[in-house]
């Protein structure tokens, strides 16, 4: 793990190899951040898939690029913008454990206890909660089918698409597209069979994130998530506040407060008065370097 020095050595722009990098990650969930903000970084579609790639490149599973906010970030008070490009090249609406690491950079660099970090899709405000842990406000949640979006419209709270034993899901949206499937027993669902034929269901013109959970008891529950980008991952900060959300809605608990267990560890999540909702969880460091060939 580094420790705060390299932060403050390698947090900072290009050198005479090639563009610096950090290497972090939140709940194994794990990713390559560059500063654009002095230098502008423009990678290709080719770069991109070559950095990501884990035998011929770093290997993560999404590239951050940080950059100065815009002009209606600034007015929102936000330190930075932090872009998000998936492992095929795609940008991404959002992420949540990118979140709490890009937010961990920007509160060691400004030596602050909380920041706003712009997305493509709006600012979330960030704190810190701990030591090497992150809140982060991820918005508010949205079941308009139009906002997931659909294809048509249908009642996302009983969407009609199932595939075997995945039946009856919600879907919402917290800046990237969700859908939500209960089961009773998560370890006899075979999801990388399962799940990308839901995933790619011309119902969702830009693919969703498929949630499978089960409910431990009203505040805790279990949580593996197939990403938009084919794999299944090891933590979604996202699809565990959906997750919830959907929980609430289907009646499953009425709790606040509740502790979302992936197959990397817990995350907490809460629901505000105002209906944002809360994500709770640690980032850490992997390592640092310089990119080659840039």
């Amino acid at each position: 793990m580094l420790n705060k020095s390299h932060v403050e050595n390698n947090w900072s722009g290009a050198n005479t190899v090639g563009r610096s990098f950090l290497k972090m990650h939140g709940l194994r969930n794990h990713f390559i951040i560059i500063d654009g903000r002095k230098e502008p970084f423009r990678p290709t579609i080719d770069e991109i898939l070559h950095i990501c790639d884990p035998h011929e490149g770093i290997g993560a599973e999404q590239l951050l690029i940080i950059e100065e906010a815009t002009e209606s970030g600034q007015k929102k008070g936000a330190h930075a913008l932090m872009r998000i490009f998936n492992t095929d090249g795609s940008e991404a609406e959002a992420c949540g454990n990118a979140t709490r690491c890009m937010a961990y950079l920007l509160m060691e660099e400004n030596k602050s206890d909380q920041i706003s970090l712009e997305t493509i899709v709006g600012t979330l405000d960030c704190w810190r909660a701990g030591d090497m842990m992150v809140s982060v406000n991820m918005g508010h949640v949205s079941i308009n089918w139009k906002e997931i979006p659909l294809a048509e419209e249908q009642d996302t709270c009983h969407l009609n698409i199932s595939n075997g034993p995945l039946k009856d899901p919600i879907a919402l949206n917290i800046g990237n597209p969700h859908v939500v499937f209960f089961v009773d027993d998560l370890d006899t669902i075979e999801l990388e069979y399962l799940c990308p034929a839901i995933q790619n269901d011309p119902l969702f013109p830009n693919q969703a994130n498929v949630g499978v959970a089960e409910m431990v008891d009203k505040q805790n529950m279990r949580l593996s998530v197939y990403e938009r980008t084919g794999m299944l991952t090891e933590a979604c900060g996202s699809g565990a506040c959906v997750a919830f959300y959907a929980a609430r809605i289907r009646g499953l608990t009425n709790a606040k407060k509740m502790t979302v267990e992936l197959p990397a560890g817990p995350i907490a999540v809460e629901i505000l008065p105002d209906d944002s909702v809360v994500m709770t969880g640690s980032v850490a460091f992997c390592f640092s370097g310089n990119l080659l060939g840039n």
